[in-house]
């Protein structure tokens, strides 16, 4: 229901605002600039038809991209990596050919060759010029920070902040909170089209909402940071400086396979090993006595204790402990294992509504893992302040998954309001 949404939306910034390191200092005007903002993109970019239609043709290039990584996974894996089995399949058996290691996620690799190819040709950083100057003057946050903020529309947690690395040492620690807010509260263009072919025939056009998901969060993610961490004196100046430095097209495509590299193996590692934690987890639960005529699981006490906040995002009370144990799963272990297990409920569980709610809701790397790699990545660049980073660790988890919560919540209002999913 609308209310329903309404009313999550300003719980969310009251818990903000609770948790605020000075509430005195908060600045009416910053939230409604902000929330204005976050409002104002979703519905540009999901009920224009121009805005809308683009969005619409991205899972076109999906599909040439998927298709194209297979050409290379096939050559290299055979039927492993998609190719014709040279066996017969039993219909009923249960098994498949499917190997998501070899089909899924080498496109992790082919986008991340793209977008430095892409960086090396000045189409990003033109790209990110412009939402920049967007969010500096709508938002009044400085240029250095509008580049980062921009940037992680398409690059990870470490790369948008390697876009202003010398005007990191003099940034505010509301600023500094707000880089790591922002990484939290999105996604990053090598693992979009992952989430893509995980969540095919979950909700339709899945790389639309994934892309919208990452714009309309940082708004959201800049207006709580500046909620739970007041501004206080000037905004660093600065702009966009080319943290790469490639002799050729080939060079930008082998360092972008390189790092695409180290993504992959570590995506395969961490989805190994954070299954096989759960699972062993779940198994030393099976000891407590049931509850519920069901055993106790890690994804049922989570589903529990996030079932509020998924019914305050406008899901029926009746489907938010299943919509819990995802929000739970994404910010206890990651979002690419939620994906997964969005993609296996059966919408008797949860609508096609709630799903396309909790996927904007899943669509930001705001969990426990990714506050060691935002303390090991941005630490490093600026030492002198690692301290400061790693007090800010679990706040920026915390901002972070409600930036995503309350992108879920708006684009749940907006399809209740003009009554159609976004195709």
């Amino acid at each position: 229901m609308i209310w329903q949404g309404v009313l999550g939306i300003f719980v969310f910034l009251g818990i903000a605002w609770l948790f605020s390191e000075s509430r005195s200092r908060v600045k009416k005007r910053d939230i409604v600039l902000g929330l204005a903002l976050q409002i104002g993109l979703a519905i540009i970019i999901t009920q224009f038809p121009l805005i809308r239609n683009a969005f619409e043709s991205l899972s076109k290039g999906v599909e040439v991209l998927k298709h194209s990584t297979q050409v290379g996974t096939q050559f290299v894996f055979g039927y492993l990596g998609g190719g014709a089995v040279p066996f017969a399949v039993l219909p009923d058996s249960g098994a498949g050919t499917f190997i998501f290691a070899l089909q899924a996620l080498p496109t992790i690799m082919v986008v991340s060759a793209l977008s430095m190819l892409l960086f090396h040709w000045g189409v990003l950083p033109a790209v990110v010029r412009v939402f920049s100057n967007v969010l500096q003057r709508t938002l009044r946050i400085g240029g250095a920070l509008g580049v980062v903020a921009a940037s992680k529309v398409f690059l990870g947690n470490l790369e948008a902040p390697l876009l202003v690395r010398p005007y990191l040492k003099n940034f505010s620690r509301c600023e500094l909170f707000t880089v790591m807010t922002c990484g939290m509260a999105t996604t990053a263009a090598s693992v979009m089209a992952l989430y893509t072919s995980i969540l095919e025939g979950t909700i339709s056009n899945p790389i639309a909402h994934i892309l919208t998901a990452s714009i309309i969060s940082i708004p959201a993610a800049i207006t709580l940071s500046q909620i739970l961490i007041p501004h206080e004196g000037e905004m660093t100046s600065g702009s966009l400086v080319a943290p790469y430095r490639f002799s050729n097209w080939m060079d930008a495509v082998t360092r972008g396979t390189s790092d695409g590299l180290t993504i992959f193996l570590h995506v395969m590692a961490m989805l190994i090993v954070v299954l096989a934690l759960v699972s062993l987890l779940n198994a030393l639960l099976a000891i407590l006595p049931n509850f519920g005529g069901e055993a106790i699981t890690m994804q049922r006490i989570l589903g529990y204790v996030m079932a509020p906040v998924t019914w305050l995002m406008g899901i029926p009370w009746a489907e938010a402990p299943t919509a819990g144990k995802l929000l739970g799963t994404k910010t206890v272990l990651n979002e690419v294992v939620a994906f997964l297990e969005l993609s296996k409920i059966p919408r008797t569980e949860l609508s096609a509504h709630s799903a396309l709610i909790m996927t904007y809701a899943l669509c930001g790397f705001a969990n426990f893992s990714a506050i060691g790699i935002i303390i090991g990545g941005i630490g490093s660049m600026v030492p002198e302040r690692r301290d400061e980073i790693v007090a800010l660790g679990i706040k920026s988890v915390f901002a972070g998954t409600l930036a995503t919560c309350m992108s879920g919540t708006i684009i749940g209002i907006l399809t209740h309001l003009s009554g159609e999913l976004l195709k």
